[in-house]
């Protein structure tokens, strides 16, 4: 019942932290922090030295990545083969169209898997996403193209593009209105007026 908006106020009103990067999320990715993050453990390892906490932050990282599916997954009570699903965002983060690490490519990897079809859509990282993994998924020209009839849709990346879409317009195209926010964009009670049913990271359910 906590609420990630209020522990980020908290913590980052420490001056020596701050809230700048505080953000609740569905996994880091890119060229740096992993590869950072393990170059420190195996450095440690190799001087003798436990390093728990990094081992922790990695372990962390890697299951935030699949929390959106497995949210899913219970939403659907398991039941999510032949469903079809739009994911906005591809790219590990905004203004890139770097994947590398990229939280997208596990949860669409569990997705197709689990027999489900995905229908993605990022401002720039579409060809990148058609280089590492090919037709395993239907590309979209815009968002709205993403969303039509669409089971539920996944946001992964905050792009700016996807804060202010015409929601009248998504609602009326989605087979069912229901979305899960990786990068909690949108305001919980803003959109259980709209009429979405709406999960994002750390914030009660409305």
């Amino acid at each position: 019942g906590a609420d990630v908006g209020a522990v980020r106020k908290g913590i980052g009103a420490d001056d020596r932290i701050g809230s700048r990067f505080l953000y609740a999320g569905c996994g880091y990715g890119g060229s740096c922090f992993p590869k950072d993050v393990k170059a420190l453990i195996k450095t440690a390892e190799e001087n003798d030295c436990d390093m728990q906490i990094l081992k922790a932050v990695e372990r962390v990282n890697e299951s935030q990545k699949e929390l959106l599916y497995h949210r899913l997954l219970r939403y659907f009570d398991g039941k999510i083969s032949g469903r079809k699903f739009a994911v906005w965002g591809l790219s590990f983060k905004p203004e890139t169209d770097d994947m590398r690490e990229a939280p997208a490519l596990i949860l669409i990897d569990k997705l197709c898997d689990a027999g489900a079809r995905v229908k993605v859509y990022d401002p720039v990282a579409m060809p990148e996403c058609k280089r590492r993994i090919g037709n395993k998924v239907e590309y979209a020209e815009n968002i709205y193209e993403a969303v039509a009839d669409v089971d539920a849709l996944l946001i992964v990346t905050e792009w700016k593009e996807f804060r202010l879409p015409d929601w009248k317009t998504v609602i009326r195209s989605m087979k069912s209105p229901v979305i899960f926010d990786g990068r909690n964009i949108y305001d919980p009670s803003e959109m259980k007026e709209l009429g979405f049913a709406y999960y994002s990271i750390g914030r009660p359910t409305v």
